[in-house]
């Protein structure tokens, strides 16, 4: 049995759960989203937690019912407390504003770089190189700021460029003049 499919999720106060087959739906004080899932295993409400259980014991159903838990849990986490990611910026001269409900972001290329607003998603900026990059989805959170990230990924020889808070970035020697 999976450890973690056979614990319920606790719906906390202020969010609604709405089970249909292969759709579990939540509304809460965050926002509202779902997640699809297979009938390879079961999901029911039985007061105020949700019980996943699978249909049958062969090896895609069991690998089901941890996973479906999961996103479960994560989808209700999200519309009650939401999750975020903080990105800084480390460089000199690099910078990020906030402009027309997206990100401006300037890292050392001949050009400023706009990310666009995306449904689901915002995003504040602190000072000017320090950005959080929240939401109600855990998927769309991570995507998001793995995407922003990746437009300069922090290099291993002055550690410049785009990383999570508290990121470590193993640094690398630099060359060394021979005699």
């Amino acid at each position: 049995m999976s450890r973690i499919g056979k614990q319920p999720v606790k719906i906390p106060e202020g969010v609604e759960v709405t089970i249909k087959p292969a759709l579990v739906t939540a509304k809460g004080p965050k926002g509202t989203d779902e997640v699809a899932y297979t009938s390879l295993v079961k999901v029911e409400q039985v007061e105020n937690e949700i019980i996943v259980t699978r249909t049958a014991d062969d090896k895609e159903s069991r690998s089901q019912h941890g996973l479906v838990r999961a996103l479960i849990q994560n989808l209700v986490t999200g519309v009650s407390q939401g999750f975020s990611r903080e990105l800084e910026i480390i460089g000199t001269g690099y910078t990020v504003s906030l402009q027309q409900g997206g990100l401006l972001i300037n890292v050392g290329y001949s050009h400023p770089i706009f990310v666009g607003p995306i449904d689901g998603i915002d995003y504040q900026v602190k000072g000017n190189t320090n950005l959080s990059v929240s939401g109600v989805s855990k998927y769309l959170v991570g995507e998001i700021s793995a995407k922003i990230r990746s437009i300069r990924p922090p290099e291993p020889f002055k550690g410049k460029g785009i990383r999570y808070k508290n990121e470590y970035v193993r640094r690398k020697a630099g060359k060394t003049v021979g005699s």
